[in-house]
């Protein structure tokens, strides 16, 4: 863990598992899900963008503040993320938390993952009346954030692996925007492969859900 950088001492990743896996693919492609997710949206129908699983392991660090929407490189903000816990996960194994309502903030809208984001981000919450929500979540309870809200999770204090599975949804109309930064040009690349700038976001691995 020390000769690792704070992103990679956060979580493993592994991604688009709905293709490698016939179980989750089902979970991945729940109309009840999406339909949450649109209504969240308040959006007609909702399309995937892609799943990512996440493994803080025992002894694993923080996850810094940030906002996800800083990697993808979509038009609008109609975008939101199903995180999904795949045990009960109490606070000594490090569960999400949020600043609620801090989308408004634009301010360290431009900081990818990492130490700086950890405490520019964190100085700025200071000064905001945004609450500060960090609860445990059950078994089979699942959290919906948007992607400008800022979010971090703390350390995995216990002796078991923090397994979350996550689905990220967008506005069945959503568009390809300009990438702005590299991390939104290899999300372009990754996640929407042969999508056109300024135009709806329709590839094999974007499908419509709902």
């Amino acid at each position: 863990m020390k000769e690792r950088t704070t992103y990679q001492q956060a979580f493993l990743q592994l991604f688009n598992l709905w293709r490698e896996d016939e179980r989750i693919k089902q979970l991945v492609f729940s109309k009840r899900l999406a339909r949450i997710a649109a209504s969240l949206l308040q959006c007609s129908g909702s399309r995937l963008y892609h799943d990512q699983a996440l493994f803080k392991e025992p002894g694993g660090g923080i996850t810094p503040w940030h906002a996800d929407q800083y990697y993808w490189p979509l038009e609008t903000d109609k975008a939101i993320t199903a995180w999904i816990p795949l045990q009960a996960t109490p606070i000594e194994m490090g569960p999400l938390e949020f600043s609620a309502g801090s989308h408004q903030i634009v301010e360290g809208r431009e900081l990818e993952i990492g130490d700086e984001s950890e405490q520019q981000i964190q100085q700025r919450l200071r000064v905001t009346d945004f609450p500060h929500i960090i609860e445990p979540f059950e078994a089979g309870e699942i959290s919906f954030h948007s992607g400008w809200i800022f979010h971090r999770a703390g350390a995995n204090k216990s002796d078991e692996m923090r397994k979350v599975m996550t689905i990220i949804y967008m506005d069945k109309e959503m568009r390809l925007k300009e990438p702005e930064n590299d991390n939104q040009l290899n999300d372009w690349n990754t996640w929407c492969p042969g999508a056109r700038v300024g135009e709806v976001i329709d590839t094999p691995l974007n499908p419509l859900l709902t």
